[in-house]
């Protein structure tokens, strides 16, 4: 005996549970954005300097990082780290994967058609032969057929899609974010390295300096012109240069496999240099309105997504209250013969929808509801902690962006002043007025204000660097918006 099964699936039946599908309703809250817990203007004080529309300095949703970084070194290495760094290429593939199972999540609207085809060869003993005699018999079949589709009537399919969606756009949020994050520690790093070679090289001119102070005093103490207590005074200025000279070259070595970790790559010589002047090395950003973070920072952005996922979340919570309908079919043909496969009157066919209507279930969806219902909840509390936190990193900057000018305008002036302290002061011991301590003491002060000089240098460009990440700058020179080219 023979069945035979074909495709009775046309274009226009697959149309149909499409469009019950896209016609069914939703049941996910209407979402609305949390009202902002931060202020509308940024703090005001001392520490804070006013910038008006009027004034120099550009907006960060302006500048992209190649406008911001204007060092050719420092554009290279952030170059290189955006192509080889190993956080960022996780960060990329996580998007993959997030978009791949958005894309699982969508193939759920559809229906899924199988079509199979078999050989069937069986041979029957005489004993259950009706007549007596051994027999062997053959059936050819193909049949389609749709297995347990869901027509979307509530929502339940959209919604867990929906979710999906939102949390692949969250997923390309938070790789925005570590590219920004990226390019800010690149910078860093490149601007410790530079101040502690800089500290270095001025480390190894004092160390010099005093070397040859400690020879003039050796020699005027083998006179009998210096005391035993000037020579040890002298020497011991030496080898504290010494000890901060292998300190500096230490971190000098630190901080270049920090980079070339950052950097994904070894780094050569000619990519390290020192910049001519460290005060063109950044362009001046504005901060804009505190609102404008909700469009910029990624991490914002990026909760957003997730509180938009755990509504589509309750949707499909709410869906499972709702009877369920699924339809399983199939059609197709079958013959004894491969030659009479389609021959007339070998079709057939079966339907059969199926309706589940949730009756007791010991409160299984009640809980579940609950459960995305506090995951809202706790959502909308991380959103308003990540706009809390962005108002507070920028507020920050700007503090320091208002302070360290006068900060290094002091320095300098401390710098001079110790100088001349020093120079005098050598001055009245060669004179025979002092001694050789108070030489020593103005030596001491001269190097520690250059060393601070250097560090408030540094603070002030990380500073600046700190607050371009925290507006949410570094976004220009990326890929297009993954929300453009879904398919």
């Amino acid at each position: 005996m023979k069945s035979h099964k074909f495709s009775a699936f046309t274009p226009q039946v697959v149309t149909l549970l499409a469009a019950l599908t896209l016609g069914g309703c939703s049941l996910a809250p209407d979402y609305a954005r949390p009202a902002s817990p931060m202020s509308p203007s940024w703090p005001t004080g001392a520490a804070y300097t006013v910038q008006t529309d009027d004034e120099a300095g550009s907006l960060v949703s302006d500048l992209g990082w190649h406008d911001f970084f204007l060092g050719e070194p420092l554009r290279g290495l952030i170059s290189e780290a955006l192509a080889n760094n190993r956080d960022l290429r996780v960060a990329v593939l996580n998007i993959e994967k997030a978009r791949a199972q958005y894309r699982i999540q969508r193939a759920d609207l559809f229906p899924s058609v199988t079509g199979d085809g078999s050989m069937t060869r069986q041979r029957t003993p005489g004993t259950l032969s009706s007549s007596g005699q051994p027999s062997t018999s053959t059936q050819y079949s193909v049949d389609a057929g749709i297995t347990s589709y869901e027509i979307d009537l509530f929502g339940r399919v959209r919604n867990l899609k929906n979710q999906a969606l939102e949390q692949y756009f969250s997923t390309e949020e938070a790789r925005n974010a570590t590219q920004i994050s990226l390019i800010a520690e690149v910078a860093n790093a490149y601007l410790t390295w530079v101040a502690d070679t800089e500290l270095l090289e001025l480390t190894s001119e004092t160390l010099s300096t005093q070397e040859d102070t400690y020879k003039i005093n050796k020699l005027s103490y083998e006179h009998g012109q210096a005391t035993a207590l000037d020579l040890a005074q002298a020497q011991s200025s030496v080898e504290t240069a010494k000890v901060n000279l292998a300190i500096y070259t230490r971190q000098v070595a630190q901080d270049r496999n920090a980079l070339t970790l950052l950097v994904g790559a070894p780094i050569d010589d000619a990519q390290l240099t020192l910049p001519k002047d460290t005060d063109q090395l950044l362009a001046e950003p504005r901060a804009g309105l505190p609102s404008d973070l909700l469009q910029r920072r990624p991490d914002i952005r990026g909760a957003e997504h997730d509180l938009k996922a755990a509504d589509a979340n309750i949707g499909a919570a709410r869906a499972a209250f709702f009877p369920s309908i699924t339809l399983s079919a199939s059609g197709g043909t079958s013959s004894a013969s491969l030659s009479n496969l389609f021959a007339a009157g070998s079709g057939a066919w079966t339907f059969m929808p199926q309706i589940s209507l949730p009756i007791f279930d010991a409160g299984n969806n009640q809980a579940n509801l609950d459960s995305a219902k506090a995951e809202r909840d706790i959502y909308i509390a991380q959103y308003e902690k990540a706009v809390q936190s962005a108002f507070r990193e920028v507020s920050d900057a700007l503090a320091g962006r208002g302070t360290y000018n006068s900060q290094i305008s002091a320095q300098e002036a401390l710098v001079e002043a110790t100088r001349k302290s020093y120079d005098l002061s050598r001055m009245r011991y060669e004179r025979g007025i002092d001694s050789y301590l108070s030489v020593l003491d103005a030596q001491r002060s001269l190097y520690s204000a250059q060393q601070n000089l250097i560090s408030v240098r540094t603070e002030r460009l990380s500073n600046l660097v700190t607050l371009y990440k925290v507006l949410g700058g570094g976004m220009s020179e990326q890929v297009p918006d993954p929300k453009n080219v879904i398919n």
